[in-house]
This record gives structure tokens, C-alpha cells and sequence, in this order.
């Protein structure tokens, strides 16, 4: 099924590259860079612009790898989530829930990925379907957080946005996250125009995800 493939990718991936850009080009390099260095699950930002461009270039461009999920990140409504989806973006990331946006990633088969930062939050996500909850952000909540969810919802399956670096990947796995999101400690140095050194770190976390996972 495609919503499950799709899932399977970002939770496989270990981390979600969440590529912002001042411009078209500077976001679908960074884009590439990432997934040069074996980061291969991109939230491309709807604070980009032509997100929808760049996402469907990436996903034609990436079609043949079975790895690389192409997701749109900061998705607030559902006309946006809808024009996300029809330029081919395989999950769609919130930085708060939104029913609305819920039921229209539910009819297109497409994960739905809201963020949450209160056990309510969290109850009205699953309940609209959410398979994979964004505890954003990270760096505020706490890595006690992750733990103190599965409390009442052991079922949900955890990405942690914001606050995520290489050196405290592992602790938020060992506290239960299914999957990390990255921003700028993965990506900066595109801000400079130094894709090089964006496949360079994406590399480090690649590496240490497959350290991790074993």
C-alpha cells in the first residue's frame, strides 16, 4: 500500500532532512546534498519558494530510488497539503495538528505527520489517523518528553524535531523516537552556498543512524 511504503521510508530513513531555502535553488541543492550523503528522507518547507516546484522535481528526479521520500513541510491548511500532494509529495508535515489537513492526507492515502507538544494534541492526532507524531519542538519539550508520552500512548510512533544534533541523536533513541528531524546542524552551511559540507555532515548522520539501528 502506498501510504505504508511511504512511512516505511521516513521511519527506515532513521533521520528527516527538513531543507528551508531563500531560494528555489539554494533549497533543491540542499535537497541533493542530503541525499548525496545518505540522508534520504527531505521535509522541504512550504517557507521555501516554489516549494511545490522543487518537490516535484525531486520526486521525478529520485523516482528509481526505492529509499528517497520527498515529504512538504510546514503545511498549514489543506489547500496547501492538496498542492503539495498533487506535485508529488509522498508526506506531509505540520508544525501544529489540523483535522482538516488530516482528512485530506487521509482521502490521498498520504501520511500526515502534525505537531504536537501537549498529550491533547497527541490524543486528537491519533485520532484522526496520524501515524507518526512531530514532538516539536524538541528542544523546548525535553527528551523526558518522549518517555512521558509513551506513557498513556504507547502506540505512537514518535519524530522529534527541533533541538536534534549528532551527539544527542542516540539519547533520543534510547528514550523511544521512531525517527529524528534535522535542521540546521545538518543543513547551515547551505545558507553559504557549501552543499559540499551539507553531504559531508548528512554522511556523519547517516553513519551514526546505522550505528544506532545496528
Amino acid at each position: 500500500m502506498q501510504k505504508f511504503d511511504y512511512l516505511n521510508r521516513v521511519v527506515d530513513a532513521g533521520v528527516v532532512s527538513v531543507v528551508r531555502g531563500a531560494t528555489k535553488e539554494e533549497a533543491y541543492k540542499t535537497a541533493e546534498a542530503c541525499i548525496a550523503g545518505g540522508v534520504k528522507a527531505i521535509e522541504l518547507t512550504f517557507t521555501a519558494p516554489h516549494a511545490d516546484q522543487i518537490i516535484g522535481e525531486l520526486t521525478e528526479k529520485y523516482a528509481d530510488d526505492s529509499e528517497v521520500v520527498i515529504g512538504a513541510g510546514t503545511v498549514l491548511d489543506p489547500a496547501t497539503a492538496r498542492i503539495a500532494i498533487i506535485a508529488g509529495a509522498q508526506f506531509i508535515v505540520s508544525p501544529a495538528f489540523s483535522a482538516d489537513v488530516a482528512k485530506l492526507c487521509n482521502l490521498y492515502s498520504i501520511p500526515y505527520v502534525p505537531g504536537c507538544m501537549t498529550p491533547n494534541d497527541v490524543q486528537d492526532a491519533l485520532s484522526y489517523g496520524a501515524d507518526v507524531i512531530k514532538v516539536f519542538p524538541g528542544s523546548v519539550v525535553g527528551q523526558g518528553m518522549v518517555s512521558a508520552l509513551h506513557g498513556p500512548f504507547p502506540q505512537a510512533n514518535l519524530m522529534i524535531t527541533g533541538g536534534v544534533n549528532l551527539e544527542n541523536m542516540k539519547d533520543w533513541f534510547a528514550k523511544g523516537a521512531a525517527v529524528l528531524g534535522a535542521g540546521s546542524n545538518l543543513t547551515g552551511a547551505a545558507s553559504k552556498g557549501d552543499f559540499a559540507t551539507v553531504t559531508e555532515n548528512a554522511k556523519k548522520y547517516r553513519a551514526e543512524i546505522n550505528q544506532i539501528k545496528g
